[in-house]
């Protein structure tokens, strides 16, 4: 059976892992080495049952783990020839650690995985489209807009795990965030705000999405309850009802253990 498991997802680590118990890739390395050894084993996984680490883009709680997987391990790392400059340029993994062109797609006997161009403040950020038996997954944060190439490649996808980072006024009302970091995050080079999360929902369910995951959650500017309830009620009111037609769930800030089987 297919799963999808958030192993860590908000603006401080970001990992998922997708395939069966055992066997299967990661979507970005970030949390800590130790919490992802942890946290796989809680699936009765281990980092040696992993084909293939796929890096979504440079910033750090993306890729908390990689130095020390590449040093412990022989995984695989694929990411665009950008982002892997950009990772030895900041010496987050060694200089002559072997990095797969995400841009050329990958395929094993279980794996169909390509990426597509997300809008980030990084230097080639994407998110993933995978293959798994019968199952099609899709990874899509770290986009302050969906991206044309990101509508396209995430249409159809029966589980898709989509940001929803910040409510607008919650953020806007932060007095911890400076206006700077503000603009930022609301600039289409940001991230995905609640309301722009539930719009595209809308188009992915339309298209085909039955599993809705918001992930990479802000823990000052939202919440699980915020950001579901915002989608939720946005779909409500197309006439798109939970349960009857689609799925939702709120990717955990670390994981319980708990994953989603499609």
């Amino acid at each position: 059976m297919a799963r999808i498991y958030p192993i860590c997802s908000s603006s401080t680590g970001n990992s998922t892992f997708i395939g069966t118990r055992g066997h299967g890739i990661l979507v970005d390395a970030g949390c800590s080495f130790r919490a992802l050894k942890l946290a796989l084993e809680l699936i009765d996984t281990e980092l040696s049952g992993i084909e293939a680490v796929f890096v979504t883009h440079e910033h750090t709680d993306h890729i908390k783990a990689l130095e020390q997987i590449v040093k412990h391990t022989k995984i695989p790392i694929f990411a665009t020839v950008k982002t892997a400059e950009a990772l030895k340029t900041a010496a987050k993994i060694p200089q002559d650690t072997p990095v797969y062109d995400s841009r050329g797609g990958y395929r094993s006997a279980a794996f169909e995985v390509s990426c597509f161009k997300t809008s980030h403040d990084a230097a080639d950020s994407v998110g993933y489209r995978v293959r798994f038996g019968n199952e099609t997954f899709g990874v899509c944060t770290d986009t302050g807009i969906v991206t044309p190439e990101s509508a396209k490649a995430l249409r159809g996808c029966r589980t898709v795990l989509l940001e929803s980072n910040h409510d607008v006024e919650m953020l806007r009302r932060n007095p911890n965030y400076h206006a700077d970091l503000k603009r930022r995050i609301l600039s289409d080079f940001g991230h995905l705000s609640n309301d722009a999360c539930a719009e595209f929902a809308e188009k992915l369910i339309r298209g085909g999405t039955r599993n809705l995951i918001l992930g990479h959650l802000s823990q000052e500017n939202n919440s699980p309850e915020t950001a579901a309830g915002c989608t939720r009620r946005f779909l409500e009111n197309k006439g798109i009802i939970e349960e009857r037609d689609y799925t939702l769930n709120v990717a955990p800030v670390t994981t319980m253990g708990e994953y989603i089987a499609v």
